[in-house]
């Protein structure tokens, strides 16, 4: 069996995702496809992860592959959460993710409306043709706020409180879940923000208006092979527990798809891993590197084990619920955690030491962190202990 060592492992970080200083990129669109896809379920994660790979790129340039080139899309897929791709792998996560999402999401929904006695015998027929409906207004718009459409499409104004006696309960009205759906479905994105680039307040456009080309529809267990490669590529070796955590499949669906792949078992210091057949040669040791990432980022989201690169850092650096807030990473391992205050400030803390050149590394990361803030001041969207502390 082939040994994979950690400092193998985390040299690879470096090189893959684009964290070593030598292979940053100024192309955002390129810069996603290193780590498959980046996460967004917190807005400004998008943006802080493309700048920290690369030289001279910062949310602007973001905003333009976003919105004007489109060459990046936003959509929910794995575990049900929201992460922006290139578009050319749009339709391999909505065939492998997407598709089974829109079907378990309309049975809940349903459920929901039927105990509220609403859509009478068939509340999951009443559902799609309110989204039937809100889909044309949204066409005729060309795109709309939630709030927009609601007016447009009264239907969409159905308050549903889906814990009834609770203490938390709360009636909502039910266009979250429509968009939600139409978007799982492929038929509608979300586009520009209102405000800045750290805002979640989207409008929403048809994929008709957004797009050359409907997104294509794929077989899933070709889209699921496909995917895993992916992935194996730019996190591999692995586990197969962390490819089954990052897709949040079924270990029957994993197995499924690693059978159709060319892979080989790998030694990773005593624990056992795969990767891919034709990837086994050691990536170039790039030159000591330090990066700051933000919560969320898709290099520490993108493992469940992570002891080979977090030490012993969880309990600082990760809320109760798994997130990982702003972290230091030093040649492929994180060693810290920073945070943005109020006035802008970017503070750091090291939580091992790291010696005096590493630290002059991280300083002038700190200094190139405060660039693509300007005047925005976006908190986490989770907190973290060690984020709190440090912007207390």
């Amino acid at each position: 069996m082939y040994a994979f060592s950690t400092a193998q492992r985390r040299a690879r970080i470096g090189v893959r995702h684009r964290l070593a200083t030598e292979y940053r990129s100024d192309d955002a669109t390129e810069i996603a496809r290193s780590v498959v896809v980046l996460h967004a379920t917190d807005p400004a994660t998008v943006h802080l992860s493309v700048a920290a790979r690369g030289r001279a790129i910062g949310p602007t340039q973001v905003e333009r592959a976003l919105y004007e080139d489109r060459s990046l899309l936003r959509m929910l897929a794995m575990r049900r959460t929201m992460f922006v791709t290139p578009v050319e792998l749009a339709p391999v996560l909505h065939a492998a993710c997407g598709t089974e999402l829109a079907v378990k999401q309309r049975r809940t929904y349903a459920k929901f409306l039927a105990e509220a006695g609403i859509g009478g015998d068939d509340p999951e027929g009443w559902l799609a043709a309110v989204a039937e409906e809100t889909h044309r207004a949204l066409l005729a718009r060309g795109s709309a706020t939630g709030a927009q459409l609601s007016k447009d499409v009264p239907a969409l104004r159905t308050q549903i409180d889906t814990s009834p006696g609770k203490s938390y309960s709360k009636p909502t009205s039910i266009t979250t879940w429509v968009l939600l759906l139409l978007g799982t479905e492929g038929r509608i994105v979300r586009a520009r923000p209102g405000g800045s680039w750290s805002s979640s307040q989207y409008t929403w456009a048809p994929i008709e208006s957004w797009l050359p080309t409907p997104i294509d529809e794929l077989d899933a267990e070709h889209a699921r092979v496909e995917l895993v490669r992916r992935w194996l590529a730019a996190f591999g070796p692995s586990p197969i527990g962390d490819i089954k955590w990052w897709t949040g499949w079924t270990l029957g669906q994993v197995r499924k798809a690693l059978a159709r792949i060319d892979m080989v078992e790998v030694d990773l210091d005593g624990s056992p891993g795969i990767l891919l057949a034709d990837d086994l040669d050691q990536v170039p040791t790039p030159q000591p590197w330090a990066a700051l990432l933000p919560a969320l980022d898709p290099t520490p989201m993108g493992w469940q084990s992570r002891e080979w690169y977090l030490g012993e850092h969880r309990l600082q650096l990760f809320d109760r619920n798994g997130n990982i807030g702003p972290s230091i990473w030093y040649d492929g391992r994180i060693v810290g955690g920073w945070a943005q205050r109020k006035d802008g400030e970017i503070v750091t803390r090291l939580l091992e030491d790291v010696g005096a050149d590493a630290e002059a590394l991280i300083a002038a990361e700190a200094e190139r962190a405060a660039t693509w803030y300007g005047d925005i001041r976006p908190i986490p969207r989770f907190r973290t202990p060690l984020e709190r502390e440090l912007t207390a």
